[in-house]
């Protein structure tokens, strides 16, 4: 099993999961001509591409989400209020996913995780062939019970550092976008992040991958600063998603 990321930001998102049978976007927030050149750098065509996944409707989330599915006649699976039959059009191969409800591409089992963000019907993914776990976790305002939970034991996590606390209450964004921002079901700060990883089960995890870092509200050595302080005698691997590169691939051992 491997991960790749097309980029990671607020101009964009697409995580690629692959497998032994089946290959994925996670995601897809870029248009067409873009998506293509960012595949390639990961030796990708769409051809090799098996479904598109959705989080939610958000537009740096699902952008090329419905013109990728259209022009390669690729599925694309979300849940039924993330649709939106104005916005997207019709799609080839519609498929509704539920919360808790597992399903499977190619050898891919993938879990959808309900998640506290200011959308129609948000969720986050687990992804898991034979021993191997991968948790995607971006775009949630803070971490409830259940998310602790399900996320504890993974071999390979994204985790969202979206805000640094003070960067955010000092920066541009209007006022009521920063109490969005930093609210319950907005987005995690680096401090936030942070706590999550601190209790989670870190002998496992092989790589960490700071992700969703915003442009304007935090700095990229702020958020792996808040993660290492947490991460002491870890012996795993560090990783940064750019919004303009994103990362190359990471293989996971059995």
């Amino acid at each position: 099993m491997r991960v790749a990321s097309l980029g990671s930001g607020s101009k964009g998102n697409s995580t690629v999961i692959e497998g032994r049978e089946g290959r994925l976007l996670l995601d897809l927030g870029f248009g067409l001509k873009e998506t293509i050149r960012r595949l390639a750098r990961l030796d990708l065509t769409p051809m090799d591409i098996d479904a598109v996944l959705v989080t939610h409707e958000h537009a740096d989330h699902i952008n090329g989400v419905a013109a990728f599915s259209r022009k390669f006649h690729i599925p694309a699976y979300m849940t039924p209020s993330t649709y939106d039959a104005k916005r997207m059009g019709p799609l080839p191969a519609l498929k509704p996913i539920q919360y808790e409800r597992s399903f499977a591409i190619g050898s891919i089992q993938v879990e959808p995780v309900v998640v506290p963000h200011d959308a129609r019907e948000p969720c986050q993914f687990i992804f898991s062939e034979e021993s191997n776990r991968v948790g995607v976790l971006t775009d949630l305002g803070h971490i409830s019970a259940h998310v602790r939970d399900r996320y504890h034991d993974c071999d390979l996590l994204m985790l969202e550092c979206n805000y640094d606390k003070e960067m955010l209450a000092s920066g541009p964004y209007p006022a009521a976008l920063k109490r969005r921002v930093a609210g319950d079901f907005g987005h995690l700060s680096n401090d936030q992040a942070a706590e999550l990883v601190g209790s989670l089960n870190l002998p496992r995890l092989q790589n960490l991958v700071i992700s969703h870092v915003s442009e304007k509200n935090n700095q990229s050595a702020l958020a792996k600063s808040a993660l290492t302080r947490v991460l002491c005698d870890w012996e795993g691997v560090l990783t940064l998603a750019s919004q303009a590169d994103g990362f190359g691939w990471i293989d996971l051992s059995p």
